[in-house]
């Protein structure tokens, strides 16, 4: 399997190209298959790839979803995005599978005009529910998780209100929604989304694991932050909620895995036919 992984990181520090990373390592460990994995640095270097690989992992990353429109890595970016989707158009191709990892889905959703991409009033960071949609409950990638399944959250942006008739014109629908607070008069964040058959995206993190974050969450420096951030509860309640097996490592061994398996499915029975 062929992986190219898009790095929207800009160079800042992160978590999620490591467990990007790690998690696709583990798969082919598990599949017993050779993988080629190459990243490609999109925002400073204006990298993307060709159309050679099997799979394309878009990451999450700093700052605003909304402010880089029309921006020089952005034409690169979309101009990738559009040749993926229009080789998969092609009958008797060999489908290319792409996921979108959230500051990647907010700029998607952005472009395709599929919702209202804006400032969240506070920044959501932690670990959080989130709650099916009626077609969520059918999508084969999160068999396995319950309803609703715990995800990791860090964003400072969300995608709101979806714009149903252009979803429906892609043949999108949106899988889960942010949990439910009766307590807060705020719209409900869009929280993933299958833009098709082979490119499904969310506004959260499944490639967060949980031993790494909460080894990362321990460092002093970054505990020191968060806490000053966030407060000692939710840093506290973040740590807890890391160790239990039912929440994000779940989440961790189920979504991207069944997304790749996906992948690696239909590879498989092209060769074969």
């Amino acid at each position: 399997m062929k992986v190219a992984i898009l790095d929207l990181y800009e160079g800042v520090p992160n978590e999620g190209m490591r467990c990007i990373r790690e998690l696709l390592i583990q798969f082919a460990e598990d599949h017993q298959i050779p993988l080629q994995m190459n990243e490609f640095e999109v925002r400073q270097q204006q990298r993307v790839p060709d159309l050679s690989y099997d799979v394309y992992i878009s990451s999450g990353g700093p700052g605003s979803p909304v402010d880089s429109a029309g921006n020089d890595w952005e034409k690169a970016y979309f101009h990738w995005l559009h040749s993926v989707l229009e080789w998969n158009k092609i009958p008797g191709n060999r489908k290319k599978y792409i996921f979108l990892i959230c500051h990647s889905f907010q700029i998607v959703c952005r472009y395709f005009e599929l919702g209202i991409v804006c400032r969240r009033k506070s920044p959501a960071f932690g670990v959080f529910p989130v709650h099916k949609t009626t077609a969520g409950l059918q999508e084969p990638l999160f068999s396995g998780l319950p309803d609703p399944y715990y995800i990791v959250d860090s964003r400072n942006w969300q995608v709101i209100q979806p714009n149903e008739a252009k979803l429906g014109a892609m043949g999108a629908s949106v899988l889960a929604i942010e949990k439910e607070r009766p307590h807060v008069p705020l719209e409900r964040a869009i929280m993933a989304i299958r833009f098709n058959r082979y490119m499904i995206g969310t506004q959260f993190h499944p490639e967060a694991d949980a031993p790494g974050m909460r080894k990362h969450l321990l460092q002093p420096v970054k505990k020191q932050k968060v806490i000053a951030e966030h407060g000692a509860e939710k840093y506290h309640s973040m740590l807890e909620l890391l160790s239990e097996p039912d929440k994000i490592l779940l989440t961790h061994n189920t979504l991207l895995p069944n997304f790749l398996q996906d992948a690696l499915q239909h590879q498989q029975q092209f060769q074969y036919t």
